[in-house]
């Protein structure tokens, strides 16, 4: 399993973001749509998903992590798919829908770090950052990193939000 730190802002514009980030960023920007099948776990902290980029494209994610607002270490598995529609009517009979989100993200790269600008449907646009976490390296020197690059993106700790975007949606339903 890879390793990351996490940390979701809700934020009033992804085009102001989306500037700085330009000028920060190694690579990037690039725009991905996403159809997101979240399935029933057990554990409020698994989650089970189906990303779908296109018909024969997919990719099922297993992560774990705390739904607590601010950095938080995830652990995940990704498994490559080029049958989504079966695949999301197997797991759906095995163990049930939580939810879908749709999305428009634009990802940008810096350093170690996946910038992700998201329209959410449904919700608005979000921040998301994924600091990748080399084997054996503490959760704290992520922590301390995606904190300085959300301060020089201009997003303060208090537009930070607890949760994946699968349960935001079910809660305002």
């Amino acid at each position: 399993m890879a390793r990351n730190i996490e940390i979701k802002a809700r934020i009033d514009s992804v085009e102001r973001v989306a500037t700085i980030a330009a000028t920060l960023a190694d690579e990037g920007p690039t725009e991905i749509a996403q159809d997101d099948t979240f399935f029933r776990c057990n554990d409020s902290a698994d989650r089970l998903k189906l990303r779908t980029f296109a018909p024969d494209h997919a990719e099922l994610i297993f992560y774990r992590r705390a739904n607590s607002a601010g950095p938080k270490e995830s652990f995940y598995l990704i498994t490559p798919c080029s049958t989504p529609d079966v695949l999301r009517e197997s797991l759906t009979l095995a163990w049930g829908q939580a939810g879908r989100v749709r999305k428009q993200r634009r990802l940008f790269l810096v350093g170690r770090t996946r910038v992700h600008l998201d329209h959410v449907e449904g919700l608005g646009e979000f921040l998301e950052l994924e600091v990748v976490l080399e084997e054996g390296e503490s959760a704290e020197a992520g922590i301390v990193e995606a904190h300085a690059l959300m301060e020089r993106l201009g997003v303060g700790t208090d537009q930070l939000v607890q949760g994946a975007y699968v349960d935001l949606l079910n809660s305002a339903a």
